[in-house]
């Protein structure tokens, strides 16, 4: 699509094969949003990230599906059509960076670009199989990004290890942050391993900290405070958020919507001033009493998403299906640092991927890249490749 920028033969992502979500501006080129709404409109210059991974020597070789204007967690909502998990087409990629996550697994991209809201790197990492970062809010520019909220959007790199997300991400930020100090001690929150994750789910991440135990990290059991209701917080913002941006689109064309966008982006049109402020304050308090727990350890791991990867079918009802995916995505975009999401191993039942997520203190991403690549460096669950399958097959 678009060849790296002159004089970039020699830059730090010479060669790489990189995709762009479709609600990332890429010059000349429709940026739909995966929307009927948005279906003639072409982007007139390239956003800054894009920009910047085209500087560097970069490939930008596609526009990736997604869930309509980024709202959904399975990529089922989308005019261009649903997108499909390259390990089972019978189940969904995740969501809304959903062709990113599929793109990547399939081999079709050596990386890609997703935007993550609620969780829209994470879970399409987690169900696909490969690595994701939500990196710090503000830390990456997001300009020529179509936005879901202002308060949360970030702009990050999905690829199969985190030796490729360390490197494309220090082109997205530019300027690099003084390195974080080593890390020494690693967190785990009961309240993520409970009685409603997935036994497999839980596991799987229990095996990870044994991993981690085993490369040296001491691994500490710690308490979120008011983890259980930060998911609430997260929707009310952004579903208020939403409900203004696409107001006007509400009124005068629903039709126009995907069934289950349109569902979602209504929500917020109960939520009035004084209850978004209650939830801004709660969003605060809770970022102060993740200061104390990231005093006490270096990172955070948890389990990207608490069940299985649901078949195509699965969910009817669409807000219980995103309340449920996004069940340990939510509370770290009330954060403001950054996420890893990562494999860790596959689902006996089903031979999905199942993923794990470190969190760290703003800015602390090389706390991540350290971690992460020592895990992937004594593991192989990253490498693993799909055997691509057609939905006939």
């Amino acid at each position: 699509m678009d060849p790296p920028a002159r004089g970039a033969n020699d830059g730090p992502l010479h060669g790489l094969r990189i995709g762009v979500k479709d609600n990332i501006d890429v010059a000349g080129v429709a940026c739909t949003c995966a929307s009927a709404f948005f279906a003639d409109r072409v982007a007139g210059e390239h956003a800054e990230v894009v920009r910047r991974l085209l500087a560097a020597g970069a490939q930008v070789t596609a526009k990736l599906n997604m869930a309509e204007f980024a709202v959904g967690v399975t990529s089922q909502n989308s005019a261009a059509g649903p997108t499909r998990n390259p390990w089972d087409p019978a189940r969904v990629p995740g969501g809304s960076s959903g062709g990113s996550g599929a793109a990547v697994a399939a081999g079709l991209v050596d990386a890609s670009l997703g935007t993550d809201t609620g969780g829209s790197i994470r879970l399409p990492a987690s169900a696909c199989g490969i690595t994701g970062l939500r990196p710090t809010v503000g830390s990456v520019s997001n300009a020529g990004v179509y936005p879901v909220s202002d308060l949360f959007d970030t702009v990050g790199p999905m690829a199969r290890a985190v030796t490729d997300i360390a490197r494309i991400h220090a082109v997205l930020r530019g300027e690099t942050p003084a390195p974080a100090p080593a890390a020494r001690r690693i967190g785990v929150p009961g309240v993520f391993l409970t009685e409603d994750v997935d036994p497999a789910v839980a596991a799987a991440v229990r095996t990870a900290a044994g991993v981690f135990d085993m490369l040296g990290y001491e691994v500490v059991p710690i308490d979120i405070p008011g983890a259980g209701t930060a998911q609430d917080v997260v929707y009310t913002l952004v579903y208020s958020d939403l409900a203004e941006r696409h107001r006007d689109r509400i009124r005068c064309a629903s039709e126009l919507f995907q069934p289950a966008t349109l569902e979602r982006v209504s929500l917020g049109l109960r939520i009035g001033a004084s209850e978004r402020a209650a939830a801004l304050v709660r969003r605060d308090e809770f970022r102060q009493a993740l200061t104390a727990v990231f005093d006490r350890v270096d990172a955070v791991l948890t389990p990207a998403m608490p069940i299985d990867v649901p078949l195509l079918e699965g969910g009817a009802d669409v807000i219980a299906q995103s309340r449920r995916m996004g069940q340990f995505s939510y509370p770290w975009s009330l954060h403001e640092g950054p996420t890893l999401a990562f494999p860790v191993g596959f689902h006996p039942a089903s031979g999905m991927p199942i993923g794990a997520q470190l969190t760290a203190a703003a800015h602390h991403e090389s706390t991540l890249f350290d971690i992460g690549a020592k895990y992937q460096g004594v593991t192989g669950w990253h490498a693993v490749r799909p055997h691509v399958r057609t939905p006939n097959q």
